[in-house]
Protein backbone atom coordinates (compact mmCIF):
# COMPACT_ATOMS: atom_id res chain seq x y z
CA UNK A 1 0.00 0.00 0.00
CA UNK A 2 2.16 3.16 1.21
CA UNK A 3 5.51 1.43 1.79
CA UNK A 4 6.63 -1.22 -0.75
CA UNK A 5 8.48 -4.37 0.72
CA UNK A 6 11.52 -3.37 -1.31
CA UNK A 7 11.47 0.05 1.28
CA UNK A 8 11.61 -2.61 4.72
CA UNK A 9 14.69 -2.92 6.30
CA UNK A 10 15.98 -6.68 7.06
CA UNK A 11 14.19 -8.80 9.16
CA UNK A 12 11.17 -6.43 9.15
CA UNK A 13 8.27 -7.49 8.20
CA UNK A 14 4.49 -6.25 7.55
CA UNK A 15 1.89 -6.77 10.50
CA UNK A 16 -0.73 -4.38 9.45
CA UNK A 17 -1.55 -1.62 6.40
CA UNK A 18 -4.61 -0.20 5.82
CA UNK A 19 -6.30 2.99 4.91
CA UNK A 20 -8.83 4.91 7.05
CA UNK A 21 -12.17 4.02 7.77
CA UNK A 22 -14.79 3.73 5.15
CA UNK A 23 -17.23 6.28 6.71
CA UNK A 24 -15.07 8.90 5.62
CA UNK A 25 -16.61 8.24 2.28
CA UNK A 26 -20.10 8.63 3.65
CA UNK A 27 -20.60 12.37 2.97
CA UNK A 28 -18.57 12.74 -0.46
CA UNK A 29 -21.35 9.66 -1.53
CA UNK A 30 -24.16 11.75 -0.42
CA UNK A 31 -22.99 15.06 -1.68
CA UNK A 32 -22.21 12.55 -5.21
CA UNK A 33 -25.70 11.27 -5.42
CA UNK A 34 -27.58 14.61 -4.53
CA UNK A 35 -25.14 16.67 -6.58
CA UNK A 36 -25.84 14.06 -9.53
CA UNK A 37 -29.90 14.58 -9.08
CA UNK A 38 -30.04 18.00 -9.00
CA UNK A 39 -28.04 18.37 -12.38
CA UNK A 40 -30.18 15.71 -13.76
CA UNK A 41 -33.38 17.31 -12.50
CA UNK A 42 -32.28 21.12 -13.70
CA UNK A 43 -30.93 20.06 -16.95
CA UNK A 44 -34.80 18.40 -17.24
CA UNK A 45 -36.31 21.64 -16.10
CA UNK A 46 -34.62 24.17 -18.08
CA UNK A 47 -37.08 25.35 -20.64
CA UNK A 48 -36.86 25.90 -23.92
CA UNK A 49 -35.06 29.60 -25.02
CA UNK A 50 -32.46 30.77 -26.97
CA UNK A 51 -29.49 29.75 -25.44
CA UNK A 52 -30.77 26.74 -23.86
CA UNK A 53 -27.25 24.92 -25.22
CA UNK A 54 -25.35 27.88 -23.38
CA UNK A 55 -27.46 26.90 -19.66
CA UNK A 56 -27.01 23.11 -20.10
CA UNK A 57 -23.57 23.56 -20.74
CA UNK A 58 -23.07 25.64 -17.44
CA UNK A 59 -25.36 23.40 -14.98
CA UNK A 60 -23.10 20.58 -16.50
CA UNK A 61 -20.11 22.26 -15.65
CA UNK A 62 -20.77 23.50 -12.60
CA UNK A 63 -22.44 19.93 -11.48
CA UNK A 64 -18.76 19.10 -12.47
CA UNK A 65 -16.81 21.28 -10.13
CA UNK A 66 -19.04 20.59 -7.43
CA UNK A 67 -18.67 16.62 -7.61
CA UNK A 68 -14.59 17.27 -7.93
CA UNK A 69 -14.57 19.12 -4.99
CA UNK A 70 -17.21 17.52 -2.67
CA UNK A 71 -17.16 13.70 -3.72
CA UNK A 72 -13.98 12.85 -5.81
CA UNK A 73 -11.05 14.90 -4.02
CA UNK A 74 -12.29 13.39 -0.21
CA UNK A 75 -12.01 10.13 -2.21
CA UNK A 76 -8.51 10.73 -3.36
CA UNK A 77 -7.41 12.29 0.53
CA UNK A 78 -8.87 8.97 1.89
CA UNK A 79 -7.68 6.96 -1.10
CA UNK A 80 -4.01 8.05 -1.05
CA UNK A 81 -3.87 8.43 3.20
CA UNK A 82 -2.54 4.40 4.26
CA UNK A 83 -1.01 3.21 7.47
CA UNK A 84 1.70 0.95 7.61
CA UNK A 85 2.29 -0.93 10.82
CA UNK A 86 5.77 -3.14 10.66
CA UNK A 87 7.87 -4.95 13.42
CA UNK A 88 10.58 -1.91 13.37
CA UNK A 89 7.91 1.41 12.41
CA UNK A 90 4.27 3.03 12.20
CA UNK A 91 3.96 4.95 9.09
CA UNK A 92 1.60 6.90 7.88
CA UNK A 93 1.50 8.70 4.61
CA UNK A 94 -0.93 11.23 3.32
CA UNK A 95 -1.41 13.44 0.55
CA UNK A 96 -2.50 13.36 -3.06
CA UNK A 97 -0.35 15.50 -5.43
CA UNK A 98 2.30 16.00 -2.66
CA UNK A 99 3.76 13.19 -0.75
CA UNK A 100 4.23 13.39 3.54
CA UNK A 101 5.58 10.36 5.38
CA UNK A 102 5.70 10.37 9.34
CA UNK A 103 7.60 7.04 10.51
CA UNK A 104 7.59 6.37 14.39
CA UNK A 105 10.22 3.54 15.60
CA UNK A 106 8.24 0.75 17.56
CA UNK A 107 11.50 1.31 20.11
CA UNK A 108 10.36 5.40 20.53
CA UNK A 109 6.72 5.03 21.49
CA UNK A 110 5.51 5.43 25.06
CA UNK A 111 2.08 5.39 25.31
CA UNK A 112 -1.06 3.73 22.69
CA UNK A 113 -4.24 4.47 23.69
CA UNK A 114 -7.84 5.05 21.75
CA UNK A 115 -11.02 6.29 21.91
CA UNK A 116 -14.24 5.16 20.57
CA UNK A 117 -17.17 6.98 20.31
CA UNK A 118 -20.99 5.26 20.09
CA UNK A 119 -21.14 5.80 17.06
CA UNK A 120 -17.53 4.54 16.79
CA UNK A 121 -17.61 1.49 18.39
CA UNK A 122 -20.69 0.46 16.07
CA UNK A 123 -18.58 1.05 12.80
CA UNK A 124 -15.39 -1.00 14.80
CA UNK A 125 -13.25 2.18 14.45
CA UNK A 126 -11.94 5.12 16.46
CA UNK A 127 -9.35 7.42 17.15
CA UNK A 128 -5.78 6.57 18.05
CA UNK A 129 -3.24 8.14 19.97
CA UNK A 130 0.31 7.25 19.93
CA UNK A 131 3.06 9.34 22.31
CA UNK A 132 6.29 8.86 21.17
CA UNK A 133 9.75 10.06 22.50
CA UNK A 134 10.71 12.43 19.30
CA UNK A 135 9.76 15.96 18.32
CA UNK A 136 6.18 15.51 17.76
CA UNK A 137 5.51 14.03 20.60
CA UNK A 138 1.67 12.78 20.79
CA UNK A 139 0.24 11.87 16.79
CA UNK A 140 -3.79 11.58 16.76
CA UNK A 141 -5.02 9.73 14.17
CA UNK A 142 -8.37 9.55 13.66
CA UNK A 143 -10.74 7.26 12.14
CA UNK A 144 -8.86 3.81 12.20
CA UNK A 145 -10.42 0.90 11.26
CA UNK A 146 -10.30 -2.33 13.85
CA UNK A 147 -8.90 0.17 16.16
CA UNK A 148 -8.78 -2.26 18.77
CA UNK A 149 -7.08 -5.09 16.74
CA UNK A 150 -4.31 -2.24 15.84
CA UNK A 151 -3.91 -0.89 19.23
CA UNK A 152 -3.48 -4.56 20.45
CA UNK A 153 -1.02 -5.23 17.45
CA UNK A 154 1.03 -1.55 18.18
CA UNK A 155 1.30 -2.10 21.95
CA UNK A 156 2.34 -5.77 21.40
CA UNK A 157 5.40 -4.65 19.04
CA UNK A 158 6.19 -1.72 21.57
CA UNK A 159 6.27 -4.91 23.92
CA UNK A 160 8.51 -6.93 22.34
CA UNK A 161 10.58 -4.03 21.01
CA UNK A 162 10.96 -3.12 24.97
CA UNK A 163 11.99 -6.63 25.51
CA UNK A 164 14.46 -6.31 23.31
CA UNK A 165 12.58 -8.70 20.66
CA UNK A 166 12.47 -6.60 17.45
CA UNK A 167 11.34 -8.70 15.02
CA UNK A 168 8.07 -9.19 16.40
CA UNK A 169 8.68 -13.52 17.41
Amino acid sequence: MTLPDHHLTQGERRVRSFHPHWKRLIVPFIALVLIAAATGAALYFIPDFEYVSYARIAVVVIGLILLTIWSFVPYLQWKNTGYVLTTHRFTISTGVLNKSTDEIPITKVNTVSSDQTFPERLLGCGTLTVESAGDRGEIVLKDIPRIQDVRTDLFRLVEDASDGEVDGR
